[in-house]
């Protein structure tokens, strides 16, 4: 696992226990102006000696800050930051870079939906999917479908869309497939 994998499941695993959620949204609800220990306490219906523990987690792990008046704030950006690494390292990422128009089809580094099949973008699904399979000679379909489901959940029809795109050849038997046509650099 990465740091910045590490680093946002740390953060899940922090806001996974209600009571810091729900002191996390009452500093986000706050914005700017923040929250002292009494106003969460207050807020939370928990005593300061339990905010203040939710406090002292959140600020542990870079979820919020204190200043030295005694007001916490929310550090949203954290967990944005967070979110952005993990996607920036999902197997897709670079790829995906050489097809902006493709980006509404994904959500962090996954394909979501397959564009209509008699569309440009169809094809340029397949052609992504290609260069991110990379063959460089025949696999079983349980290698192809172990590929995909690491960027899809719909590991079927994205080998039908590789295979209908022209991108990868199957047998006859339909039990082992290898590339179709040569991938061109993108330069």
């Amino acid at each position: 696992m990465s740091a910045d994998a590490a680093r946002a499941a740390e953060f899940l695993s922090q806001l996974a226990v209600p009571a810091r959620l729900a002191a996390f949204a009452e500093l986000v609800k706050r914005g700017k102006d923040g929250a002292t220990l009494a106003e969460l306490a207050y807020a939370l219906d928990v005593p300061i000696q339990e905010a203040g523990e939710l406090l002292a987690r959140l600020t542990g792990i870079g979820l919020a800050t204190g200043t030295g008046n005694g007001v916490y704030r929310a550090s949203p950006g954290a967990l944005r930051e967070a979110a952005n690494a993990v996607d920036r390292s999902q197997p897709l990422a670079g790829l995906l870079a050489d097809y902006p128009q493709l980006r509404g089809n994904f959500a962090h580094g996954r394909l979501t939906s397959l564009p209509p099949t008699m569309s440009e973008r169809y094809q340029q699904v397949g052609e992504l999917f290609a260069r991110f399979l990379a063959l460089d000679g025949l696999y079983s379909e349980d290698e192809i479908n172990r590929r995909l489901s690491v960027v899809t959940d719909d590991v079927a029809g994205a080998r039908r869309m590789l295979v209908e795109t022209g991108w990868l050849e199957r047998d006859r038997a339909g039990t082992t497939y290898g590339p179709a046509k040569p991938l061109t650099s993108l330069s």
